[in-house]
């Protein structure tokens, strides 16, 4: 098969290590678009191994497909992406990985005191929220979240 042919969804699958179905949801999301050949046949770019690679790396990170179609959107059509194109795309995800490291980082460090703590000394709790005051910055647990007690 010659460059210029494109791959076929299988060679796509078998290169990428994903189901045949998952390629077709991901078209049909608009993450991937495919041409079709003169025989009809759906081909996709070698370009298309990259972008699917991305997909599944930034699913790992916990990104839905419709971020991941956002940033997807900035990469340009008709040229195998740059380092340059890879790069800008990335500082898209980077503010929000950093928030989401640091996070993590403070469930960790906190998580043993949390579990252990068997709330005998509300008062020292990281999570006491007396009146339900940190209700008023949004749902979840936002003294974990980094929300800081207005007291």
């Amino acid at each position: 098969m010659a460059i210029n042919d494109g791959l076929t969804i299988g060679a796509l699958a078998t290169r990428t290590g994903l189901a045949v179905s998952a390629i077709r949801y991901y078209e049909a999301q608009g993450l991937i678009k495919p041409w079709r050949n003169g025989g009809g046949q759906r081909r996709f770019a070698r370009a298309d191994l990259r972008r699917l690679s991305f997909v599944m790396i930034a699913q790992q990170f916990g990104f839905t497909l419709p971020q991941i179609r956002i940033q997807l959107e900035g990469l340009p059509n008709g040229r195998t992406p740059t380092k340059a194109d890879w790069a800008a795309i990335s500082a898209g995800f980077r503010d929000s990985l950093d928030a989401r490291i640091t996070t993590l980082t403070k469930l960790r460090d906190n998580l043993d005191g949390c579990i252990g703590c068997g709330c005998l000394s509300l008062e020292a709790c990281a999570l006491y929220n007396p009146q339900d005051k940190a209700a008023e910055n949004g749902q979840g647990p936002r003294y974990l979240m980094g929300d800081v007690p207005s007291n």
